[in-house]
């Protein structure tokens, strides 16, 4: 069973966050929110007006469109190829060359 959009959206917001390396403090108050209130965000618990979305997203250098990117509905392979992309394109190059190797160990056997 799908979960509800807000839950998607919160573990969105934390699956941005992690991979930033931010933590829930520093993500808050650049935002401008307290952490509990972050943290009832990311549980799916408080749906967020549109300027705290744009806040959070601003904190962690990102469009606010990627809180709203839930995999598990994309099957346009356009699309998900443009994701791979976005996610390795500002990635150094021994991270690239990590996630390549990744990549071919999960498919070329």
């Amino acid at each position: 069973m799908e979960s509800p959009p807000e839950v998607r959206f919160g573990r969105r917001v934390r699956t941005v966050r992690e991979s930033r390396k931010m933590s829930r403090d520093l993500t808050a108050e650049t935002s401008g929110i307290t952490s509990n209130y972050l943290g009832e965000i990311e549980r799916g618990e408080k749906w967020p007006s549109f300027v705290i979305i744009c806040a959070i997203a601003a904190a962690l250098n990102v469009s606010p469109s990627v809180f709203f990117e839930f995999d598990e509905q994309e099957t346009n392979p356009r699309i998900l190829l443009d994701r791979l992309h976005r996610i390795v394109e500002n990635r150094t190059v021994p991270q690239q060359q990590q996630a390549l190797k990744i990549l071919k160990s999960l498919f070329e056997s």
